[in-house]
Formats: C-alpha cells, structure tokens, sequence
C-alpha cells in the first residue's frame, strides 16, 4: 500500500491473510509472490527452532492493519499511559 505522497506504507492487508496478513504484507511491500513470503517464514521457523514464529507474533503486534492508524501494540501503550 502506499500513501497519498508515493511513499510505501506496511499494513496488514485485509485482502490474501491465512493467519494474521504478515506474509501478505510482507509480499506486497516488497512486490513478491506471497507464496514464496509464507515458505520463507516457514523454514526459518523450523531452522531456528521457533524463533521465525516469535518474529511472526511480534510484527503482527507492531504492523498495523489496513484501515487502521495504529497498530495493536500503539492502542495497548496508549492506553496505558492514558490510565
């Protein structure tokens, strides 16, 4: 997705998510397949014993999703500071 300025912008997409939009997300800020995105993350998570899927868990925390101004880890630290 990009802004109205040309900028490229990293949001999970509603549109081609299995899971959380991550590798979708992924495949089209960088203009590849998605397929290739999703075996890339699979087999880092099985070389390094799980830690790929840790850095699945995090970036859907920290990338927002489409249509949204804040990601998940925005609105909990926002609300924490507003308590």
């Amino acid at each position: 997705m990009s802004s109205g300025n040309g900028t490229k912008i990293l949001v999970r997409p509603r549109k081609g998510r299995l899971v959380a939009g991550i590798c979708a997300a992924i495949a089209e800020y960088s203009g590849v397949d998605v397929t290739l995105v999703r075996l890339i993350v699979a087999v880092v998570s099985v070389l390094t014993g799980g830690t790929g899927a840790l850095a699945y868990l995090a970036a859907w925390i920290i990338i927002p999703g489409q249509g949204e101004k804040t990601s998940i880890a925005q609105d909990i630290l926002g609300k924490k500071q507003n308590a």
